[in-house]
């Protein structure tokens, strides 16, 4: 699998982004997909992660009601719409594919669960 991570930018607080996370290569539908971010100086954290079907999705504390993922099985995309974007947002974020199996429920928040990683792309959140 394949993954392209788009649609970073910069953004005054307040403001919205969507990001989008391209993937290629195998079925996409087989993978639960994640987004991840790493702020400078920081480790890297999870943000969102939304099962193989789209049923199930999972949020940081941090993001919680602000951020949505889904995912477009036609386009073989993944989706993170930020809103309500707050300074401490800005980091690299980036997208993540894990083959969706019984460990995933438990796991969906840790980096090691996941197998393929996109580039990153960078959001940048202006007081």
């Amino acid at each position: 699998v394949q993954l392209q991570a788009s649609g970073g930018g910069l953004v005054q607080a307040g403001g919205s982004l969507r990001l989008s996370c391209a993937a290629s290569g195998r079925t996409f539908s087989s993978y639960a997909m994640g987004w991840f971010r790493q702020a400078p100086g920081k480790e890297r954290e999870f943000v969102a992660t939304i099962n193989w079907n789209g049923g199930r999705t999972y949020y940081a504390d941090s993001v919680e009601g602000r951020f949505t993922i889904s995912r477009d099985g036609a386009k073989n995309t993944v989706y993170l719409q930020m809103n309500s974007l707050k300074p401490e947002d800005t980091a690299v974020y980036y997208c993540a594919a894990g083959r969706s199996n019984t460990a995933y429920s438990g796991a969906y928040f840790l980096e090691t669960w996941y197998e393929y990683w996109g580039q990153g792309t960078l959001v940048t959140v202006s007081s």
